[in-house]
């Protein structure tokens, strides 16, 4: 190569390391650099963030014990006999939804036998009964359900406004950018380029809080589905059980 060319070779590779060098602020750099504004939106970003992470975790770990007791209750239940040793061994069993439904239909169950046995009723009393009983167990089914649920709403609220927060940072930084611009008379990189970045990182730390949001909530509502469902065919197959052993009860 000749002398020209190692000298406009030279003054590129200048001009290259003075524009990445080791000066170039850093993402946390930027963080702290940023209008109090900006500043506001990610740190609400960020606890949204960690708030879902520890919901997540605690959620996914209350789901996997809450299906595994329900399997060994209706693995219990269905190999049993006699309902007050399946009561007596529940009590001894881990938390589980299915286990709380039936604790609750074997308690109304004993008060309406206690009853039926003081003061035999006719056809009305047994219906009634009958209603009281599959009340019991509804009631105990939504208790369990509205347990399963608590704080899955705050990963849906995080997944819908999360994105929506972090925009409202990115147009507050573009509206700095181009106050700048109208300040200065200039449109350099130098000038804007901060308060785009700024822009941009609301914007990655919104749908970082929002995509795992929306994730870990469509995969909680699958796993509470299916409980829910065990929840309902115990109910049933308890009712039918009640009904053939002891008649109008």
């Amino acid at each position: 190569m000749n002398p020209a060319g190692n000298h406009a070779m030279q003054i590129y590779l200048a001009t290259v390391n003075a524009s990445t060098g080791e000066d170039t602020p850093g993402v946390v750099e930027l963080i702290f650099q940023a209008d109090a504004v900006v500043q506001l939106v990610l740190l609400v970003l960020v606890f949204m963030s960690l708030a879902c992470w520890v919901i997540i975790f605690n959620k996914f770990s209350m789901l996997r014990k809450a299906s595994k007791n329900s399997q060994s209750f209706l693995d219990l239940f269905w190999k049993s006999r006699r309902l007050d040793q399946v009561y007596e061994r529940a009590d001894r069993m881990g938390p589980s939804p299915v286990g709380a439904v039936f604790k609750a239909g074997y308690v109304e169950l004993s008060k309406l036998t206690n009853k039926d046995n003081e003061e035999p009723g006719g056809e009305i009393a047994a219906v009634a009964s009958e209603e009281n009983l599959a009340r019991a167990l509804r009631r105990a089914a939504t208790v369990e359900r509205t347990n399963l649920e608590r704080m899955t709403t705050f990963l849906a609220t995080t997944g819908s406004t999360a994105p929506f927060i972090g925009l409202f940072g990115t147009v507050w930084g573009i509206l700095l950018a181009f106050q700048k611009i109208g300040l200065t008379g200039q449109a350099s990189l130098s000038v804007v380029g901060p308060d785009i970045a700024h822009a941009l990182i609301a914007t990655a730390i919104g749908l970082a809080a929002a995509i795992p949001a929306v994730m870990a909530y469509n995969y909680f509502n699958a796993r509470i589905r299916v409980l829910n469902d065990e929840m309902s065919n115990f109910s049933s197959d308890f009712l039918n059980i009640v009904k053939r052993h002891f008649g109008s009860m």
